[in-house]
């Protein structure tokens, strides 16, 4: 079974990160949230797998830049059997509902929100979703995104409702 095209759009939710077309509320952030976000400012770079009927290499690469009123941009490309998929938007931390916040926006059409919350040292983007794909399939989707110390790390599932069928995406990535 290869679903490039649902894939594209499976894959871009997670989008290595998490990002704008979408406006943030205004974030307010505090010293150490600005902080925490801001040590993630930097060129990454990831090498994973994709693994569904087949297993495929996803490269990725992803620039966190500083964006205005305390917010981080990014950017993020990845390539897999020919296909690229990019990503962009923005995290913030958000007084007002006291927690982070990445808004996204893809090339598969996809926009959403990925709560986030600090846990240790780091911080962890988790987003659920049911989407349709470009055929009308209802899919399951979660993303999971971990910012830790030196590393960010994507992992991503997608399970077409109708008959189970998984994909499975895990990319981890280092500056």
């Amino acid at each position: 079974m290869t679903h490039f095209n649902r894939l594209a759009t499976a894959l871009a939710l997670a989008g290595a990160l998490t990002t704008g077309s979408a406006a943030l509320a205004p974030a307010f952030a505090g010293p150490a949230e600005l902080a925490l976000l801001q040590s993630y400012i930097g060129e990454w770079r990831g090498r994973g797998t994709l693994t569904g009927a087949n297993v495929e290499t996803v490269v990725c690469r992803l620039a966190l830049t500083p964006g205005n009123q305390d917010k981080v941009n990014y950017n993020g490309r990845c390539s897999l059997a020919g296909t690229q998929l990019s990503v962009a938007g923005t995290m913030a931390y958000i007084e007002a509902s006291r927690r982070y916040e990445a808004v996204m926006s893809s090339n598969a059409t996809f926009n959403g929100v990925a709560v986030g919350q600090k846990r240790g040292q780091g911080l962890v983007f988790n987003l659920r979703e049911r989407d349709e794909d470009e055929e009308g399939k209802e899919l399951a989707i979660s993303a999971q995104i971990s910012l830790a110390q030196d590393a960010i790390g994507v992992l991503f599932d997608v399970i077409y409702v109708e008959n189970g069928d998984s994909l499975r995406a895990e990319v981890p990535f280092t500056r």
